[in-house]
């Protein structure tokens, strides 16, 4: 009976390796294309009690070789001094004003950002993201005029890990990487599910002509509304890797607010995850567990050939797991050591996910209660 499990254990990791070969099966970035037109640009970002970490981006946006553009601070409401963390650094700073609706938060602070750019491109960046290089602007604006100048470009940031907990939003960055549905085969031409919030970039004409931020006000997941909200309007979306463009630290502040943020967005962005995507996903997780099973079971029944098949697998899966997390972040290899772990982490936080946002309907952020 023992053999029989795992056999089944092996033909299950087997599957999962498939999958996770076909998720993310490609993952281009930004570049630039020589001869694409460079038109004025507005940088507005975001921000919400972010005195401590808006600097790093202020200042690569000061390095920027881009040769027409201006940077937007959109204070939300902050209780700490990011407003005059902006200002010092050269940003033109908007202080947060209630809208007539009562709408606040991220999607009111982007809004009120865009109707005050003066550029004819709109590139929003959340406060904790830096640019990597100084032809950053120029790469991201020369890949959107090459792809026709129209739509949405978004750009998932290059995850930058400090601290070891940090690691732990590995295979979280890989699901939503997957969950865009645009790093299948490109055969499959499954539609984007959204886009990546921390990098976007797009047309002034063609935001404010789809209402924006404005008219996704009210949806968590902002990023995802707004890819869906181009997309229902005719409009191409594409999603694109950030490394040597745009990165980002996730969570500085301790593995608490790495589940609270994790907790905000995990659950409801599987809704928007092709069915396909879904079921890759699915199976890749599912074969995660089974290497180290198989090993485990083998090792109990000390028979060596599952033991040598066991090792393998377990070497495998963790080899995988390092070379898909290295093309989104500098991840550490105890990612391939430990890999199950990871899993086990990404399992607790998204039930619990599940949780807050289909049964509490609440969740935390920032400082905020807020429903979903």
């Amino acid at each position: 009976m023992l053999t029989v499990l795992m056999a089944a254990g092996t033909v299950i990791a087997a599957f999962g390796l498939l999958s996770g070969t076909l998720m993310i099966r490609r993952f281009p970035v930004p570049e630039i294309h020589p001869g694409t037109s460079r038109p004025s640009l507005s940088v507005i970002i975001p921000a919400r009690n972010e005195e401590h970490r808006i600097g790093p981006l202020l200042e690569s946006l000061r390095n920027q070789s881009y040769p027409d553009s201006e940077v937007i601070v959109a204070d939300d409401d902050s209780s700490d001094r990011t407003a005059e963390a902006a200002s010092a650094a050269g940003a033109r700073v908007l202080r947060s004003i209630p809208a007539p609706d009562g709408s606040a938060g991220k999607s009111a602070a982007c809004w009120q950002g865009a109707t005050v750019a003066r550029g004819k491109l709109l590139v929003f960046l959340d406060a904790d993201t830096r640019l990597t290089a100084a032809d950053s602007l120029d790469k991201l604006v020369s890949e959107y005029m090459k792809r026709g100048g129209n739509g949405l470009l978004s750009v998932q940031p290059y995850h930058t890990i400090r601290r070891p907990y940090e690691n732990l939003s590995a295979v979280f960055n890989l699901i939503v990487t997957a969950g865009m549905n645009t790093f299948t085969p490109e055969s499959w031409k499954l539609p984007p599910a959204g886009a990546f919030g921390g990098c976007i970039l797009c047309s002034r004409e063609e935001y404010m002509g789809t209402g924006g931020h404005h008219a996704i006000r009210d949806e968590l997941m902002d990023d995802l509304a707004l890819g869906s909200l181009f997309r229902d309007s005719g409009l191409p979306v594409h999603c694109l890797g950030g490394r040597n463009v745009v990165s980002l630290r996730m969570y500085p502040d301790g593995i608490g607010s790495l589940v609270e943020g994790w907790t905000k967005s995990i659950a409801s962005g599987v809704r928007s995850t092709h069915p396909a995507v879904t079921g890759l996903v699915s199976v890749w997780i599912a074969g995660a567990f089974m290497p180290a099973s198989v090993l485990m079971a083998a090792l109990w029944s000390s028979t060596a050939g599952w033991v040598t098949a066991g090792a393998a697998l377990y070497l495998f899966y963790g080899l995988q797991v390092f070379r898909m997390i290295r093309k989104i972040g500098n991840f550490r290899f105890t990612a391939v050591l430990f890999y199950p772990l990871h899993f086990l982490f990404f399992t607790a936080v998204f039930l619990w996910s599940v949780y807050a946002v289909n049964v509490r309907k609440r969740v935390t952020w920032r400082g905020r209660q807020v429903d979903v």
